[in-house]
């Protein structure tokens, strides 16, 4: 039952059953349609036949009206000849004898058909096509009677007739050689389908092991490679997606170790400062009040580092809710200025300010600060002692452009996508989430984020907000 219901089998046997039902229903028309012809063209080939007889009887008699003697009777023609050339029977109907004083009449061995059989219409001189029964005979045949006329008036007629079987033995023949036919084509078809059937199922069941693999947690698979038209489109996607998850996984992982050493990192400065405080290792004013400081900028990293986690978790769950406020771009940017003042004057960066304008914009202010500030701390990592960081900000076409530009390494292009992807570090430290939650923040302000870099040059991240 499992064969059965499997694809491999189930497809080959669809294609075939609608092979055949096509083939059944085509089969039924042909032969409709060839035994109507051939009863056509049996009834026409009669009437012309019954015609042409018809017309040489009266001719016949026309030329024997009047004569009583032999010598002068018309040239004889035999049934039978007619009978051998047209390979149909031949019959009259009508008075017993035309020619008065003939002994012969011109068809000689014509049979008469009693006045029971057809009947010709003599005042209208009709053709007739019908289905009878000759004397003496068992079996059924088409017949087509013409009439013969002698200046305009009917006196009997020829009937052509042919066996109806002979009509159904042409059909029969048709329809064995459509059997034939048929049979070969099936197993043609059946051949074709199935070979197609292997093709098509035979990717989707190395996709289907390839599924199995990955739902284990093994996304080094292989997926068929050169699968034709859709199939060959989903294995690539499937092989995207199955790299993506191992990429995933292991940002994951990467973020988890990055996350477990910046909390610790923190956690043991605090835990060591807060012994010290209440074992009174630390008994100067000043040592204890710069434990006290540190305890506290510790506290406020961690405290980072956790809403950093929240607002991404906010941001993808789109959870994240965003106020609207009057803000003065031009404060906000001397606020970001000033938190990374004393780390550029520590480290000798040349640290700058551009403003080319002023404007006051409809935004979350907070949210705009915390994107040029993750901009800024990512420009901070990247740049090396004694480089240079210059923050800008401009207004054009209705848009407020902030920039934030480093001399650091610059990154490569196939790096700027994967670089806005949580857990993914440019300098390998830290947690990865600092551009992601840019990213994410920039779209929910209604704004984009932008990257220019040059490997070597250093980069170039501006915010767009609508003005």
């Amino acid at each position: 039952m499992a064969v059965l219901g499997s694809l491999r089998v189930r497809l080959p046997l669809i294609f075939l059953a609608g092979i055949i039902l096509a083939g059944v229903v085509t089969t039924l028309i042909a032969v409709r349609l060839f035994r109507d012809f051939a009863h056509d063209q049996a009834l026409a080939q009669l009437s012309q036949e019954a015609h042409g007889i018809a017309v040489l009887y009266a001719a016949s008699v026309k030329e024997s009206y009047g004569n009583t003697h032999d010598r002068q009777a018309p040239a004889k023609t035999t049934a039978s000849a007619l009978e051998d050339a047209t390979g149909d029977r031949i019959y009259y109907i009508g008075p017993k004898r035309l020619f008065p004083g003939i002994t012969k009449q011109p068809i000689e061995g014509l049979q008469t058909l009693p006045s029971t059989g057809p009947v010709v219409n003599w005042i209208s001189g009709a053709a007739l096509t019908f289905t009878f029964t000759p004397p003496h005979k068992h079996r059924r045949y088409y017949g087509a009677l013409d009439p013969i006329t002698d200046n305009g008036v009917t006196i009997g007629g020829i009937i052509a007739a042919t066996p109806v079987t002979s009509v159904s033995d042409r059909v029969d023949s048709l329809v064995k050689r459509l059997a034939i036919a048929g049979i070969l084509g099936l197993l043609i078809a059946g051949a074709l389908s199935w070979y197609l059937s292997r093709r098509i199922v035979r990717p989707v069941l190395q996709l289907s092991d390839a599924v199995d693999a990955v739902a284990a947690g093994d996304y080094a698979v292989k997926v068929p490679a050169k699968a034709p038209g859709e199939l060959g489109h989903l294995s690539a996607r499937f092989r995207e997606m199955a790299a993506r998850l191992a990429e995933v996984e292991a940002m994951e992982r990467n973020f988890l170790m990055s996350v477990s050493h910046e909390l610790r990192t923190p956690l043991t400065a605090i835990r060591g400062h807060v012994a010290a405080l209440l074992e009174g290792v630390v008994e100067d004013p000043e040592l204890r009040e710069l434990s006290l400081e540190t305890v506290q900028a510790e506290t406020q990293r961690l405290e980072r580092l956790v809403g950093d986690i929240l607002d991404l978790a906010k941001l993808d769950t789109h959870r994240f809710t965003v106020t609207t406020e009057e803000v003065d771009m031009a404060q906000l940017i001397d606020q970001a200025y000033d938190r990374y003042r004393e780390e550029a004057h520590r480290r000798s960066i040349d640290y700058r300010q551009e403003m080319s304008a002023r404007p006051v914009i409809v935004s979350d202010g907070d949210r705009v600060l915390q994107v040029v500030g993750n901009l800024l701390s990512n420009a901070f990592k990247v740049t090396p002692d004694g480089g240079r960081i210059s923050l800008g900000l401009a207004q054009q076409n209705g848009t407020v452009h902030v920039s934030v530009e480093d001399n650091g390494p610059g990154i490569a292009p196939e790096l700027r996508e994967r670089l806005f992807r949580p857990f993914v570090s440019q300098t390998g430290g830290g947690t990865g989430l600092g551009l992601a939650i840019a990213k994410e923040l920039s779209s929910a302000l209604g704004g984009s984020l932008e990257l220019e870099s040059e490997v070597g040059k250093g980069a170039r991240f501006e915010l767009v907000l609508p003005a």
